[in-house]
């Protein structure tokens, strides 16, 4: 990827809705070279989606947590895809470490939030974290400085 890539995902991470005819007026190239581009970064796999990013709370999910789960064998959560579709599961994330895996969630509330975790004993252990605030919610990805 070269500097004009970069600064097309640039203004796409900061507006995904941008037109590529704004795009073109904003990175100062044409709107054909523009749409190729961007093509590129989709087939290759840079650019996945697109995606609106929503306040959980205001949508009903005031309760975000993480929750680490200590399961491996045929029971790991990471091995049941139905998991996957809970609809209080955000993210789930396999990691090093005591844990097997790290889950992103958001209840609606406390009450839910308990049966979340009633859901996931069968699994092995949870361990939750309650998010109070979120200082950072999204960061942009820019390159990497050289070593």
């Amino acid at each position: 990827m070269d500097e004009m890539d970069w600064a097309l995902l640039r203004e796409l991470q900061a507006d995904a809705r941008l037109s590529y005819s704004e795009l073109s007026r904003r990175v100062h190239l044409s709107p054909p070279a523009v749409a190729e581009r961007v093509r590129r970064l989709e087939e290759s796999g840079v650019v996945t989606g697109y995606h609106a990013q929503l306040d959980l709370a205001r949508a009903g999910r005031s309760v975000v947590a993480l929750i680490q789960m200590s399961c491996y064998g045929p029971r790991c959560v990471l091995r049941d895809p139905e998991v996957a579709g809970w609809p209080e599961i955000l993210e789930i994330m396999r990691v090093t470490g005591d844990a097997c895996s790290v889950l992103k969630v958001a209840a609606g509330s406390i009450d839910s939030f308990e049966r979340l975790i009633d859901r996931l004993a069968p699994y092995g252990r949870p361990a939750s974290t309650m998010v109070l605030s979120t200082p950072l919610a999204r960061r942009s990805i820019d390159p990497l400085p050289p070593p």
